[in-house]
């Protein structure tokens, strides 16, 4: 069934952000007393918050000052500036979901600060422009309170609304509000769907065709 509502992730789904934020979280929490790889940060950390990240590597000994988040989401955004990437077909199945006449939105669990650095220099925040929300402002991924909010304010009903993810977060934020989610794992393979009901897709052509577009 053709949806009237697509929610777009935007670190992974959107944009190849991750690479770049693992690297430099790995960097800082090792200087800081918690030696983790950058693969580490993206298996144990992809997905979520800055603050559940200095949560935990607080837990695990790291000495961070009080003023850590402010820091590194500026060291973030510093690196982030040198350029991202967009995903491969991404852009083709945004333009393809206008031409259809589907609305859609971002639910990212990330500031917006980072979201307009990483996606105006493509053209993105232009295209999402007043549609994109984000868990700093809203309850973040997993819980559901922000696709709730995207699809009240769209005037969607959940039967016609789909998520694409690439996190368990969101698969699960997808299922507490009831709608059908596509999870875009190219990168990692589909054993992080687990149980919650995502569809595991590996690019955004089977997206396209799997909701009529194509």
């Amino acid at each position: 069934m053709t949806p009237e509502l697509v929610i777009f992730d935007c670190d992974g789904v959107l944009v190849d952000t991750e690479p770049v934020t693992d690297a430099v979280l790995s960097a800082d929490l090792t200087r800081h007393g918690y030696a983790v790889s950058p693969q580490e940060i993206h298996t144990r950390f992809a997905g979520g918050t800055i603050a559940g990240i200095a949560r935990e590597a607080r837990e695990k000994g790291a000495d961070l000052p009080d003023d850590w988040i402010d820091r590194i989401y500026e060291t973030v955004f510093a690196a982030l500036r040198k350029g991202t990437p967009v995903i491969p077909g991404v852009m083709e199945l945004i333009h393809a979901c206008d031409r259809a006449g589907i609305k859609r939105a971002i639910a990212s669990n990330g500031p917006m600060a980072k979201m307009e650095i990483t996606l105006a220099p493509n053209g993105l925040w232009n295209l999402f422009e007043g549609r994109i929300y984000s868990g700093h402002d809203h309850p973040p991924k997993p819980e559901p309170g922000m696709l709730l909010q995207i699809m009240a304010d769209a005037g969607v009903a959940q039967d016609n609304a789909v998520m694409i993810d690439d996190m368990p977060a969101g698969f699960n934020a997808a299922k507490a509000a009831g709608i059908r989610c596509f999870g875009y794992v190219a990168e990692g393979g589909p054993a992080r769907i687990g149980d919650t009901g995502a569809i595991p897709v590996t690019s955004m052509d089977e997206i396209a065709r799997a909701i009529g577009i194509s």
